[in-house]
């Protein structure tokens, strides 16, 4: 039995990215980079664990952008698809299931709401929906913005990134076409089929109140507030000619609302991630069975409150036991730049690769960790990144590696003092990582915490051995963020392996060079 099959499976899923542009530092300072150190924890905690994410390719928003561009949709995926694949690479988001536009995954989606439409769940009901007489088109999600009647905050039609209600098309207020302002518009009543959510909210009140104890306060109010009132009906087809068609008569020329894809997708992108781990799987969706014994824990932006965890969560429900229910959600608020949302409509943004092409990655890892919306929005300066890594990370590390360059080559014993330090280093850093109170923010503190006690710490001889061996327990628990650091480390015999967990039993350190951070003109 391996280390993993002891303590379980964990499926780590980052909900898709829209294929309609490469990813910016807004996407990747909250839930990308939180779910890769999460993942590479778990790992190092002897957990088998997998981390999915992909590229969204039926939103329509896919279609606005490419007409805004002058692209068609279908060249603006492929290109999106592989920059942000790329992106995530470049910033050393190791992704084990990568979606895209597949019929395997469109497969998996129809078998998914098939299930659902032949245990007679799904419900045939008239819903309103902005018309445009001059194409004769309704308007959905992208093609339409207004006020949102929950919270008045102007957007797009299909989720309100302010306060995280679903946003119905009809409900808008005073609704107007993105692609034509100024055209008026009728409201029509179309025959689609829904999930009636109202039938699980009693269900979904108490999975919360079993699971929700650490969500993030953002999150917690979003669900309260949603869970105490009737929840809507919700469309899982919709007009449109661009995403999944819909394979039931009912609906014809309709396709899969794509924020009801959720569940199949997490499923399809969890499968992905454990074959390309070595596992043969029996079926897209066998790791979501209850036997499989599966802990999912999802990272995602507060905004995608309602399709993964109340409706999602309530599709998986409706499936009466066929599928066990996530463990755990944890999101994050917006990101700004020089305190103003980024934005790729107006040029406001930094992108990831930038980052990754102007400094080293740790560093920006570090500093995105630091500066993570955990909780409210932060925002991102290049000044400011200068001045936090330099201080907090390059500087005391650079000069923490040039005392311990004194001892290269020697074996030094380890007192049980520095065995005691250690396991507290390790716990200090394991609070950080733990699903329950997982946080960058606390993960990049602790690190300059314990950096700038070794960088003050002058060992004298005796000490020397403890010095060396606290110096490299930090950086094995700083690996999940500082990546290349620590693989470099491993691979200079600096550090034996990058596990963490258990008592410290270490009494004696054979001092090898461990490396620098670059910096200047390094």
């Amino acid at each position: 039995m391996t280390a993993g099959q002891r303590h379980g499976r964990i499926a780590v899923v980052s909900p898709a990215p829209t294929a309609n542009g490469d990813l910016h530092l807004g996407h990747l300072a909250g839930p990308f980079l939180a779910a890769d150190v999460f993942t590479r924890h778990q790992r190092a905690a002897g957990r088998e664990a997998v981390l999915g994410t992909g590229a969204q390719d039926t939103s329509t928003f896919v279609v606005t952008t490419a007409r805004r561009l002058g692209t068609e949709p279908e060249h603006l995926v492929a290109d999106s698809t592989a920059r942000i694949e790329a992106t995530l690479t470049a910033l050393g988001i190791a992704v084990d299931g990568f979606s895209r536009d597949e019929e395997r995954f469109t497969k998996l989606v129809l078998d998914f709401h098939g299930r659902l439409h032949a245990a007679g769940k799904l419900e045939l009901k008239p819903v309103r929906f902005p018309y445009r007489p001059s194409t004769g088109e309704y308007l959905v999600d992208g093609f339409v913005k207004g006020g949102c009647p929950v919270c008045l905050t102007e957007g797009c039609a299909g989720l309100c990134e302010s306060c995280g209600h679903p946003l119905a098309a009809g409900d808008l207020i005073d609704p107007r076409s993105t692609e034509d302002p100024q055209e008026e518009l009728e409201l029509r009543e179309l025959p689609v089929l829904v999930l009636p959510l109202e039938q699980y909210r009693e269900r979904l009140r108490e999975y919360f109140e079993r699971t929700g104890a650490a969500l993030r306060p953002h999150m917690a109010q979003a669900v309260r507030e949603m869970l105490a009132a009737p929840l809507p009906d919700f469309p899982v087809t919709y007009p449109g000619a661009w995403g999944i068609p819909a394979q039931f008569p009912e609906v014809p020329g309709q396709v899969i609302n794509p924020n009801a894809e959720t569940m199949a997708w997490s499923m399809y992108t969890t499968a992905l991630g454990a074959e390309r781990r070595g596992e043969v799987l029996q079926a897209d969706d066998q790791l979501w069975w209850p036997e499989a014994g599966t802990e999912v824990v999802y990272f995602l932006g507060f905004d995608n409150t309602f399709p993964f965890a109340v409706a999602g969560v309530a599709m998986l429900m409706a499936l009466e036991g066929r599928y066990a229910l996530p463990a755990r959600f944890v999101t994050n608020e917006f990101y700004e730049l020089d305190h103003q949302k980024f934005s790729t409509s107006r040029g406001h943004l930094v992108w990831g690769q930038e980052l990754a092409d102007r400094l080293p990655r740790d560093v920006g890892r570090y500093h995105l960790a630091a500066t993570s919306p955990e909780y409210q929005r932060t925002n991102f300066g290049w000044e400011q990144l200068a001045a936090v890594t330099g201080a907090r990370l390059v500087a005391p590390w650079n000069r923490i590696v040039e005392k311990d360059a004194a001892l290269a080559g020697r074996t030094l014993p380890v007192s049980a003092a520095s065995r005691r330090a250690a396991d507290r280093i390790t716990a200090r850093f394991a609070a950080a990582y733990g699903s329950e109170g997982f946080s960058l923010n606390r993960a990049a503190e602790t690190l300059a915490e314990q950096l700038g006690r070794l960088d003050r710490w002058e060992a004298t001889e005796r000490q020397a051995g403890d010095f060396a061996h606290q110096v490299r327990t930090v950086l094995r628990c700083a690996a999940p963020v500082l990546v290349d650091l620590a693989a470099e480390a491993v691979a200079g015999g600096a550090l034996d392996s990058l596990a963490v967990g258990g008592p410290d039993t270490t009494t004696e350190v054979t001092v090898r060079p461990l490396p620098r951070i670059p910096v200047g003109g390094d």
